[in-house]
């Protein structure tokens, strides 16, 4: 199967390469044994909010798996100010800045090396999603813990567990899905975090070192607060979802997203999700 790609820009080792450029050969640990790490943040309509807060956790997040940072974050920014260059001026993109190893060590080149790191900026068109009819189930898989994965970096070997439960709530007829910790605690969906409305207030997992408390749910929960409604973090239980009056995801690639349905339940989407929304477009243009 050829792949197709929109258009792309990436930066690597000091110049800027058209297309889906090969960067990483097998030899590579990135590509052999899973040491990437990235962070995806947004440009539209010429704004590219919080920025600074993703390219500061790319870094946190090559630390956590072993990795030199070597990009300053001053210089991330600068390179996606110089990269949404080469689009056109309202075009709707993605932004992921990457770190991987390329060299093992010890123990038969599983440990990544610190300073074997390279690194990558790469930009590319992708539309921001309107909202859509998104139903939802509880998988059976769940998210692991910090003595089993590296959960407290944006890490790409995290991803094939969240895949995978996509999967099987897709075979399911479902458009996403409910993970849970190891101790039965809702966590996020499979690609985003997650948020549910009950009389009037909303709640959201609390942050608890199993699933990344993404950057987009912080500001909308900062967002919400401010303009007078109320906003919970707490560990919270699947029967919780089931009985909601409202529930909609949050996340970089969608940002506010209404869920329309759980288990064979229907939902309209509702105030709260509509001014969380409101509220972050709003920001993203002030």
């Amino acid at each position: 199967m050829t792949a197709t790609y929109s258009r792309t820009w990436t930066f690597h080792r000091g110049d800027w390469h058209e297309g889906n450029v090969p960067i990483m050969g097998p030899r590579t640990h990135g590509a052999w044994l899973g040491s990437t790490v990235f962070d995806g943040a947004r440009a539209f309509e010429g704004v590219t909010p919080d920025l600074d807060r993703h390219c500061a956790r790319v870094n946190r997040s090559a630390k956590a798996m072993g990795l030199d940072p070597v990009v300053p974050q001053e210089r991330w920014l600068e390179l996606v100010a110089d990269g949404c260059k080469r689009f056109a001026p309202d075009a709707e993109l993605y932004l992921r800045p990457m770190y991987w190893a390329t060299q093992g060590g010890v123990g038969g080149g599983v440990r990544p090396l610190p300073e074997s790191v390279d690194w990558c900026l790469c930009l590319y068109e992708a539309p921001l999603p309107k909202p859509a009819s998104v139903r939802i189930p509880l998988s059976p898989y769940r998210k692991p813990t910090s003595e089993t994965a590296p959960v407290d970096a944006k890490a790409g070997c995290l991803y094939p567990n969240n895949g995978r439960a996509l999967a099987e709530a897709n075979s399911r007829g479902f458009e996403n899905c409910v993970l849970r910790d190891m101790l039965g605690h809702v966590a996020e969906l499979a690609n985003s975090n997650v948020f549910i409305v009950k009389d009037g207030v909303a709640h959201t997992p609390a942050a608890n070192g199993t699933f990344l408390a993404g950057v987009t749910r912080s500001r909308i929960a900062g967002l919400l607060r401010d303009r007078g409604t109320e906003v919970v973090e707490r560990p919270m239980r699947y029967e919780e979802f089931l009985a909601a009056d409202e529930i909609f995801s949050v996340g970089n690639f969608a940002k506010v997203t209404p869920i329309t349905g759980i288990e064979d339940r229907s939902l309209q989407p509702g105030p709260v999700a509509a001014l969380a929304r409101k509220l972050y477009f709003e920001f993203a243009h002030s």
